[in-house]
């Protein structure tokens, strides 16, 4: 199935599969360690492979695929850089610095550096996941969910830290086996639409 989003051309397997693929031979050792922490807290998923998505727009033939809404997974820092967060939000919503920085009480808010989501996620620009918290050991980094990501959404999308496939997992796995085994809590906040 080609899927396309302006010029851009992305090939997807239209195969929904259950669990880790057979053969991770060919797989980054960091996706590949996801679906091993998935697999021991017994956290099921779907999964879709694909061409690498580089942005919002590009995803929306997965997510539809998937059967579920658009998330963005946006990696900011304060203008000190001493603070880092990951917020997940809607896809629908625009993202305005001020609405957060005063639900949490930060400085004005920005995207942070490549070189720090690498360092404290092990993941790259367009593989911003959920899942890149498990290698955040030092919590350095602060999980910030808009409460429309959550609130009658039975499942939640994300990249198992490569952004060449795409998970459908319960949200309630997220919130209640994920975040509590690699010792992440997060912030709740209602960012308002645009």
């Amino acid at each position: 199935m080609k899927a396309s989003q302006n010029t851009q051309t992305c090939y997807i397997d239209p195969t929904l599969y259950n669990g880790r693929p057979g053969n991770c031979e060919k797989r980054l050792e960091k996706e590949v360690r996801t679906y091993h922490l998935l697999d021991q807290l017994h956290i099921s998923y779907q999964r879709l492979d694909h061409d690498a998505i580089p942005t919002i727009e590009a995803c929306r033939d997965v997510d539809k695929m998937l059967g579920i809404d658009i998330c963005k997974n946006l990696f900011l820092t304060n203008a000190q850089k001493t603070k880092f967060y990951l917020l997940l939000m809607p896809g629908t919503k625009k993202f305005r610095t001020k609405d957060l920085s005063k639900q949490i009480g930060s400085s004005r808010l920005s995207f942070a550096e490549p070189e720090y989501m690498e360092r404290f996620l092990d993941i790259t620009p367009g593989s911003v996941s959920i899942l890149g918290l498990m290698n955040d050991t030092q919590n350095k980094v602060q999980l910030i969910i808009d409460r429309h990501v959550i609130d009658g959404h039975p499942y939640i999308g994300c990249h198992p830290c490569i952004n060449t496939s795409s998970l459908r997992i319960k949200t309630s796995d997220i919130l209640e086996r994920f975040l509590p085994a690699i010792h992440h809590s997060y912030l709740l906040v209602d960012l308002p639409e645009s």
